[in-house]
């Protein structure tokens, strides 16, 4: 019988449908499907001429009981590449550091950043996210173009203003400046009234969603250049608010006043500001924070009636962060499958 391997856990796996008659050696967390039977709707990748349909998408059930959430034990695995996007050198010669850049959309941002011809550096937490790290490093040393430096990835608690220096201090140190900075890294904890928040959590919350943006600005920006760019990543819920994420969604918030905010304060530098406010994307951070069956059901609530997958996000940040969008600052993307937001 003639199978077709899908869902390997390898960065360009999504490129690659495979036929084959001897089985040999099957690769960790691949699944043999006969061609006989259809493809799985959760390994389809979605078709650029249908994937604004309203066709409701479930996940199979998960829990994952640490923060932050790993993304190689996800099921599916998150797509943070896709062949049908055509780089065209739009970051060559830049430097750019991405905070979160392990997983999930960080991860999408590097590849496509790396795609472009871009240096790429990212963060990440230690002895935590290490095999995800390990993973978009190796994606990243396949992609990189154009003459672009091999990337590194730093491992760092970002809510810490010194913590923040030292990562800024160790990229500039490898590479000479920051030309983008990525401000993406965040956490989350599902709580269904205010009193259930506690204030450990609610500093722990804080410090990584904003503070961190603030550091992480603060420190890039001594060693900018006019021309350079600050990406910021919010979220829908800024918006529209969210009941059991209170703390998250008041961050997300502050988020978008911070990045107007600074936009006004940065623009006579040369300096532009924004940011992306993603709706539900399939990303660690959700089975880390939400229940196995409201994971199942994730992003089902959009008019697109499915969550988006990270390479769906990341050409927004690459808009940003290019040539493209010189007059474009305090602005904010809104890639959130459907939700009308006036914002």
């Amino acid at each position: 019988m003639v199978y077709r391997l899908t869902g390997i856990l390898s960065p360009r796996s999504a490129k690659f449908l495979t036929t084959f008659s001897t089985l040999g050696v099957r690769p960790n967390n691949a699944v043999l499907i006969p061609f006989s039977s259809p493809l799985p709707l959760r390994f389809r990748r979605p078709d650029l001429k249908t994937m604004a349909t309203t066709q409701e998408r479930k996940f199979p059930s998960q829990k994952q009981e640490t923060q932050p959430g790993k993304e190689h034990v996800m099921d599916p695995t998150p797509q943070s590449t896709t062949p049908d996007y055509k780089p065209s050198g739009k970051l060559q010669g830049k430097v750019a550091l991405v905070t979160g850049g392990d997983s999930g959309i960080g991860r999408a941002v590097c590849h496509c950043f790396a795609l472009e011809g871009a240096t790429v550096a990212f963060t990440y937490v230690k002895s935590q996210e290490e095999k995800d790290a390990r993973d978009t490093l190796d994606m990243l040393k396949r992609a990189k173009s154009g003459g672009a430096r091999d990337p590194i990835s730093v491992p760092a608690d970002l809510g810490y203003e010194d913590n923040c220096r030292k990562v800024v201090d160790e990229v500039v140190a490898a590479y000479g400046r920051v030309d983008v900075l990525v401000n993406n890294a965040a956490e989350q904890q599902e709580r269904h009234t205010v009193e259930d928040i506690s204030e450990d959590q609610l500093d722990r919350v804080f410090r990584t969603n904003i503070f961190a943006y603030f550091f992480m600005a603060k420190w890039c920006l001594k060693h900018m250049q006019p021309g350079g760019v600050i990406i910021n990543t919010t979220s829908v819920t800024a918006y529209k608010g969210s009941p059991s994420l209170l703390d998250y969604s008041s961050t997300k918030g502050a988020i978008v006043t911070f990045t107007r905010s600074l936009a006004l304060q940065q623009v006579e530098r040369g300096i532009r500001v924004n940011g992306v406010a993603p709706g539900p994307v399939w990303t660690p951070l959700i089975p880390a924070s939400f229940s196995p069956e409201k994971t199942k059901k994730f992003g089902s609530e959009v008019p697109m009636k499915r969550a988006g997958q990270p390479n769906e996000i990341a050409p927004c940040y690459v808009f940003l962060a290019s040539g493209d969008s010189t007059y474009f600052t305090g602005q904010i993307l809104h890639p959130n499958g459907g939700t009308i937001v006036n914002g």
